[in-house]
């Protein structure tokens, strides 16, 4: 069974504390808002597909960062003074330090793979056209227009063959016109 792998378990309880911790009005001795932001942001970094993998999972409060854990470290280490007791809890946790560096496998390399079958390794034929341009002088050479469409991934080169040599005279081309896919 294939499926998108985000952490649970252990971690969603921490997250929860974390979220209940954050709101109360205890934190830093101040009052807490009445709205505020938590953000947990997992990134995966991929070098030469899965030969060198690098997990960074930031905790980010009201748009600051206030901790990190970053595989090739393998702690959890603070990014704001409000960070410090939370990285010394977690790094305290030898269940939660486990588990994070486990996620190298167990979610970056696990969703690479996924992707490779249904993104990376994804290949579509291109349309090609090629037409006639409309040209006004009778006695002007013929013209050929080339479209090519509906491709992925985006690299393309386009050539035009006469008596199977390559023709470079006369050949006029545009940079890839990108439509957002």
């Amino acid at each position: 069974k294939k499926a998108l792998r985000i952490p649970g378990g252990l971690w969603a309880a921490t997250v929860t504390l974390m979220l209940a911790m954050l709101s109360t009005p205890v934190t830093e001795g101040r009052d807490s808002p009445e709205d505020f932001v938590y953000q947990f942001k997992g990134m995966c970094y991929f070098t030469n597909g899965t030969e060198r993998v690098r997990l960074v999972a930031r905790h980010v409060y009201n748009r600051e960062e206030f901790a990190r854990f970053d595989s090739d470290v393998g702690v959890y280490r603070e990014v704001t003074p409000m960070g410090q007791s939370w990285a010394e809890y977690w790094n305290s946790q030898k269940e939660v330090l486990e588990r994070k560096r486990a996620e190298l496998d167990t979610v970056c390399r696990h969703n690479y793979q996924l992707e490779l079958l249904s993104t990376l390794q994804r290949r579509v034929e291109p349309t090609v056209t090629i037409s006639p341009s409309r040209t006004e002088a009778l006695n002007h050479h013929n013209l050929l227009v080339c479209s090519v469409t509906d491709f992925y991934p985006g690299q393309i080169k386009v050539r035009w063959f006469r008596n199977d040599q390559e023709e470079t005279t006369g050949v006029v081309s545009t940079p890839l016109i990108r439509n957002g896919d």
